[in-house]
Formats: C-alpha cells, sequence, structure tokens
C-alpha cells in the first residue's frame, strides 16, 4: 500500500469541513468559545462627558480671564445625577468616573490645586478641557465593537456585560465520541493485571479537546469483530466526529477498518508517510469524520496534535495552523524516508525558539511526553542529518 505525504494527509483532512452551528451560552459559560455574532455599542461609549481626575471642574472661560480662585459649591460624585455649576467663578469638587456638572468645561487634579477654607487655589497651568473623557469618544451607538468569529477572552466578557448581554452566540462543538478499543487496556480505576494497562490516551485527547471548548464522550470497544461494527454504528448514529485509538494496524484483532467499511465509512487514507503515527486512518460519511489513530500513546498524541487540532482551528474559523518554528539544538540523524516528529523541549533566546531533542523508547514510552513540549517536524527528505541550527515547524503543546 503506497503511504501518502503529511501534506496530502493534511489537505485532504481540512478539505473536509462541516457547516457550523451556533448556540447561545450565558455569559458565564461563553468564555473560550468562538463568538457567532457581532456585539454592537447600545449607546454612546462613553455615555455622558466622564470626568477622568479628582479634583474640580470649572469654566475654563474664567481661568482664562484671570481668576485662580474659586469658590467650592458642592461635589459631584460617580453615581450621582448630574448637577449644575451655579455660582460665577465656582466650582464642583468631581470624583472620576462621575458625570461632567453642566455648565463646567475643564477639570484641574487635586495634585494641582490647594484648597483653603471653601476655595480651590489652581498652582498649575490648564488646557481647555482637559480631563474629560467625552462622551461618544470610545465608540458611538450602533457601532461595531467586537467582530464575530472571535476566541472570547475575559476583555469580551467584560464589554458583553457592560453591554448587558447575559448570554452570547457561540460556535457549537460538534459531538465528539472518543472511541478505544483493546482487551489488553483496562480503565483507571482498576489494578491491572500482569497481561493488561491502564487506559490513557482517550484522557489524553479528552484534555486536548477540552483545551479549545470542545467536550467528548468515551467509549471502549472489546475486541470482537461483531461488537467493534455494532459499536461504530451506533456511534455513527449518535456523533459527528469519531475518533479512534487502536485496531487500525495488521494485528489479527485490528478490525477497526473493517467495521468502518462494514458501516459505508469511505476511507479517504489510510497510512502516512511518517513516523510516528503511520497507520493512521480517516474517512467520512455524508455526516461523520473519522479520526482512527494508531494506537500507540505517542503516536495518538501526535496525531490527535498534528491532524485533528488542525481540523477543529479550521472548523471554528481560525487558522488551521501556526507558522511558528523552532531551531534544532543538536544534530539529528534519521534514515527512512518518512517525516519524523521529533519530540521536543522548548527553550528562547530574545525573539528566537530553540527545540532540544528529548530522549525517548519509541512511540510506546508516553511517559517522555511529560518532558517534551512539542513535537518539531523534520520533513522527508534523501538527507540523512538534519544539522543543529537547522529551523524547522513545530507543533507544541
Amino acid at each position: 500500500m503506497k503511504l501518502i505525504s503529511v501534506q496530502t494527509a493534511t489537505e485532504q483532512i481540512l478539505a473536509c469541513q462541516f457547516p457550523t452551528q451556533s448556540e447561545l451560552l450565558s455569559l458565564e459559560n461563553a468564555y473560550g468559545k468562538i463568538l457567532a455574532e457581532d456585539l454592537h455599542a447600545d449607546r454612546d461609549f462613553p455615555p455622558f462627558d466622564r470626568v477622568s481626575m479628582d479634583g474640580i471642574a470649572i469654566r475654563y472661560e474664567d481661568f482664562k480671564n484671570g481668576n485662580t480662585a474659586f469658590a467650592i459649591q458642592e461635589i459631584q460624585a460617580a453615581g450621582d445625577p448630574q448637577k449644575t455649576l451655579t455660582i460665577p467663578k465656582g466650582c464642583l469638587e468631581v470624583m472620576t468616573g462621575a458625570v461632567l456638572p453642566l455648565n463646567t468645561d475643564t477639570v484641574i487634579r487635586y495634585e494641582d490645586l490647594e484648597i483653603i477654607n471653601g476655595f480651590a487655589e489652581i498652582k498649575a497651568e490648564v488646557t481647555a478641557a482637559q480631563n474629560i473623557h467625552f462622551k461618544g469618544m470610545d465608540k458611538k451607538a450602533g457601532e461595531r465593537l467586537i467582530q464575530a468569529g472571535k476566541k472570547i477572552n475575559a476583555s469580551h466578557i467584560a464589554v458583553a456585560a457592560t453591554l448587558g448581554k447575559q448570554s452570547l452566540k457561540v460556535i457549537k462543538a460538534p459531538k465528539v465520541a472518543l472511541i478505544s478499543s483493546g482487551d489488553e487496556l483496562v480503565t483507571i480505576d482498576k489494578e491491572p493485571l500482569p497481561h493488561q494497562i491502564r487506559m490513557s490516551n482517550m484522557y489524553a485527547i479528552a484534555a486536548l479537546l477540552r483545551k479549545q471548548g470542545i467536550p467528548s464522550t468515551h467509549i471502549h470497544i472489546a475486541d470482537n469483530k461483531v461488537q467493534t461494527a455494532e459499536a461504530i454504528k451506533k456511534a455513527l448514529s449518535e456523533y459527528d466526529i469519531l475518533i479512534l485509538s487502536g485496531g487500525i494496524s495488521m494485528g489479527k484483532k485490528d478490525y477497526i477498518p473493517e467495521a468502518l467499511e462494514k458501516n459505508k465509512v469511505t476511507k479517504l487514507f489510510h497510512k502516512i508517510a511518517q513516523k510516528p503515527g503511520k497507520p493512521m486512518w480517516f474517512g467520512k460519511t455524508d455526516k461523520n469524520l473519522v479520526f482512527a489513530l494508531p494506537g500507540n500513546p505517542v503516536s495518538t498524541f501526535l496525531c490527535t496534535v498534528r491532524y485533528v487540532l488542525p481540523w477543529f482551528n479550521q472548523y471554528f474559523g481560525q487558522p488551521a495552523f501556526t507558522s511558528q518554528t523552532a531551531i534544532l539544538t543538536e544534530d539529528i540523524r534519521f534514515r527512512p524516508q518518512l517525516t519524523y516528529f521529533l519530540q521536543v523541549k522548548i527553550s528562547y533566546n530574545e525573539s528566537k525558539v530553540f527545540a532540544t531533542p528529548v530522549q525517548h523508547n519509541g512511540s510506546g514510552d508516553f511517559l517522555s511526553l511529560s518532558d517534551a513540549d512539542g513535537f518539531i517536524e523534520l520533513p522527508e527528505s534523501d538527507e540523512v542529518l538534519f544539522p543543529k541550527g537547522g529551523s524547522f515547524p513545530i507543533h507544541l503543546f
């Protein structure tokens, strides 16, 4: 069977896009989601001429005409209805955030005053209209504040709150099933027998998806041909995206490819010219996408980072990949003509990113992942040596 290239696999995966749906989430639950509506100002911002310094508010004309001592009429506090200056050559004490009193047009901060016996004496230069945040200066009513497609952060939540938005329309995540297979796997609450291991791949994939705000459901399939086909049929009817781990290589009990074919999942490719993760399988139906990943933990992790997450990035309207690269700190020798995804530790020096290889014992050595920050992608090449100082794409996790 001819292996397809990493580039071709990527293109085929990203070409399979679903139409997005939206849902309303409460403001408290919208953080990290992708906004599916434009947010517009419901009034001018600020909504009134706003005092931006604690001090006094005066008529600049009075100061311009030589007056420097202003009788204090009263206080205009933040949250008070707007007051009016009525004393000739007078002022109001004003607090930051307060409405600018009527008949005033300039604010002098306390640091530039001396207050004695009910009079405020100005001790600094004054500019007309200073220390005032004028109505509509930031945005006018009806102007767009945040564009749809933004990943919602804390500042967006604050803007939505000031608009009185109790809920936001966001892009709804597809329904995702994570399917593990293999009789050697036991749940993490069980004590494994000498020939068994605890499940870990599904927890890793679920955590990577959760970081993107995508919930998932775990399903386990025993090594049984009939049960495998039935479980996949049920999952296809209930979920949009299936992400499987294990059961896709050449073993006698690797029933996944046959079960997918039986359930009319169109295979787009099986096996990529890469290490680790070569056996990866990808296909679709009219309503589903299926990522069938190799069962070795590092392979599963790499294929999720390199192929699954970019698909979700694009689904949510974000760039599929960053353009980040890193510089190798050591010579790397790799003989097979495959794309090599090498586990690396990242360090920074000024504006440069450096990648130091992490020692490991193959794609089954999942413990090494805890020492790594990502995978550096070394392209398929006739060359055996990737020299120290070379710059290559980096996929961080």
